[in-house]
């Protein structure tokens, strides 16, 4: 990717985050959440984990990208994760990373990561809604796998 093209992928991003702050963006909608996962992480060519913090009613309170990775992963800690949730009050959450392999299917250590984090949430009664998977050419939900 050249430096014109990275430049523009990162202005992208802060418009629309800039856009989605201002509670434009509900999690009802998969599409629209899964366009802006993407925008977010799928063209860096290192791992990122990220979570869409929302409220009761689902609308986005704020996007944190919590974990930077290598190539082939990054570490995540749930007792971070927990804390980040409790700090802006949030009802539930989106998880996502990318996968600078392209490949958008998730491996054993991405379900193992997503149950922890499912239990641990839970015991403060915050919803986990789905986990997405982005590349630049797809996104995989477990919601819609029927993973979660």
């Amino acid at each position: 990717m050249t430096a014109d093209q990275q430049a523009t992928i990162n202005s992208a991003v802060e418009i629309l985050s800039g856009l989605y702050k201002k509670q434009d963006l509900f999690a009802t909608s998969p599409e629209s959440v899964k366009q802006f996962c993407r925008l977010q992480a799928a063209h860096l060519e290192h791992e990122v984990f990220g979570v869409l913090l929302l409220d009761n009613q689902h609308q986005l309170i704020e996007s944190i990208t919590l974990f930077r990775g290598t190539i082939d992963g990054a570490s995540v800690y749930p007792r971070e994760v927990v804390k980040e949730v409790l700090s802006v009050n949030a009802a539930a959450c989106i998880f996502f990373h990318n996968h600078p392999s392209s490949l958008a299917e998730p491996s054993d250590a991405d379900r193992r990561i997503t149950t922890r984090l499912i239990d641990a949430l839970k015991l403060i009664d915050v919803r986990v809604l789905d986990h997405l998977i982005v590349t630049c050419r797809s996104a995989y939900s477990f919601a819609e796998a029927g993973i979660l």
